[in-house]
């Protein structure tokens, strides 16, 4: 496929740059070079930001709530009519099966629907106060915002980040990810279409030690976004913490399922395993830890088996179930657990079939045979494998889900309400989905997470809080 664009430029300021240098990007399909990129610097991070204060100080900062969401509704409209576009080259940037590169792009339009909507609906509040005063509150955005984009969602990621703080009204610098940041090229050209204005969104492509670093420290950022790993996501917010700025972070999951004995298993498998397959298990919210009653434990275990053996694995444009993984280095780690799960008294279940092929592939796999303390149970993973794990009771279940570092999302599987409640109320993490399981749920719901997941809040009316900074007004009238 022709690239409709030339991706080796940066964005700054309304207008398309040359950059000093570029770096290659590879199809994970096949391994081969795919494209180049622009390889920015600390120089192009300070161009970008001055760009956004300025695009504060004129064009952008004068349009009204109203205004800004039109804007937005019209992004949205743009990048439906070039859904099937956008597909297809995060299909063949991230390696993920056209049918979920297509669903993500439609998640990007429904962030920027719903953010289009909802802009000129957050409202400040008057405070009951001393006679003689009116207090009142006013949301005010923070004027440049950072967006620093992983490689295994873009389009959705710059949908519920780039969406919320534009709505806001706030200056964007969105820098994706190296390995993987066509579509966030390709929205960048949308929404010069769609008419923001200049210096509204900048995008700065390249490293992370270089771009990603410059753009976390620089003094002329007022909040930052970053979705990624726990140790990049540290530095960053130390960076951040050097300047006093606040942090938006989800860093990732070793997301369980509480599946009990009363559980409706027809309904529940499908989603057992696809929430641990999709986009070959490179998913913050992944559901790796499969947690089974022992009556059912079986049952579950061949029957989850039985779907793994039938996932076809293949390139991402003939659209399998199970796509590679990003790079060769990730292959390295997935594999490097599957080695350990074989070293360590796990027991491996299922595994499907391999392309013979180039490309960085690895094996979806099903692991039995452990406990809520193995490595495979602890260790975000970031690749297709599952471990199954049996409890006895809820106190058991409870408590094995809830012991690991990490606290991003859960799902429970009973017929019993009273049970799916305590157990809501008692998972420590940031959602919970019952008798299904949204993989980070919908575009309305508040995500994020606790404990080493990182915190603040994505999506929903919670995302618009949090790009915005609350204004305390006391006004004296006699």
């Amino acid at each position: 496929m022709d690239i409709p664009f030339d991706p080796t430029l940066l964005f700054i300021g309304g207008r398309w740059q040359a950059p000093r240098e570029t770096l290659p990007l590879f199809n994970p399909s096949t391994g081969e070079p795919l494209a180049r990129i622009a390889r920015g610097t600390a120089g192009d991070v300070d161009t970008a930001v001055a760009a956004a204060q300025a695009a504060l100080d004129g064009a952008w900062g004068q349009l009204t709530a109203t205004e800004r969401g039109r804007i937005l509704m019209k992004m949205s409209a743009l990048v439906l009519a070039q859904a099937d576009v956008l597909a297809r080259l995060e299909a063949l940037d991230v390696g993920k099966p056209l049918k979920q590169g297509r669903a993500d792009a439609v998640a990007l339009a429904r962030y920027l629907e719903f953010y289009g909507g909802a802009a000129d609906k957050v409202h400040g509040e008057t405070i009951p106060f001393v006679n003689g005063y009116t207090a009142l509150t006013l949301r005010e955005p923070h004027g440049v915002t950072a967006h620093i984009v992983p490689w295994n969602y873009p389009m959705q990621i710059i949908g519920r980040s780039v969406g919320a703080a534009l709505a806001m009204g706030n200056a964007c610098v969105l820098k994706p990810a190296e390995e993987a940041c066509l579509t966030a090229i390709a929205f960048t050209h949308i929404a010069q279409q769609a008419g923001l204005p200049a210096g509204a969104l900048n995008l700065v492509p390249g490293l992370g030690e270089e771009a990603g670093a410059a753009l976390s420290a620089h003094r002329g950022v007022q909040h930052i976004s970053f979705t990624g790993s726990v140790a990049v996501g540290a530095l960053i917010q130390a960076a951040a913490a050097r300047n006093a700025v606040p942090v938006t972070l989800e860093l990732g999951g070793k997301s369980p399922q509480l599946v009990f004995d009363d559980a409706d298993l027809d309904a529940a498998l499908p989603f057992l395993v696809n929430a641990g397959i999709q986009n070959a298990g490179q998913t913050c919210s992944a559901a790796s830890r499969i947690l089974v009653q022992r009556g059912v434990y079986d049952s579950v275990a061949a029957r989850m088996a039985e779907r793994y053996r039938g996932l076809r694995v293949g390139p991402a444009l003939d659209d399998p179930d199970v796509g590679p993984v990003i790079s060769e280095r990730q292959r390295e780690i997935v594999n490097g657990y599957l080695a350990l799960a074989q070293g360590q008294g796990a027991q491996v279940l299922a595994q499907p079939a391999l392309p013979t092929g180039p490309g960085y592939w690895v094996p979806p796999t099903l692991v039995g045979g452990t406990d809520g303390a193995h490595r495979l149970a602890q260790e975000e993973i970031f690749g297709p494998v599952q471990v199954l794990i049996p409890f006895d009771d809820e106190a058991q279940a409870l408590a094995i889900a809830n012991g690991t570092d990490f606290g991003l999302v859960a799902g429970v599987w009973t017929r019993d309400g009273s049970r799916a409640m305590r157990c809501a109320r008692q998972l420590k993490c940031g959602q919970v989905f019952v008798n299904n399981y949204g993989a980070g749920g919908g575009v309305e719901l508040p995500f994020g997470g606790v404990k080493r997941s990182g915190h603040g809040r994505e999506k929903g009316f919670e995302a618009l809080y949090g790009f915005s900074t609350l204004k305390t007004v006391a006004i004296k009238h006699d």
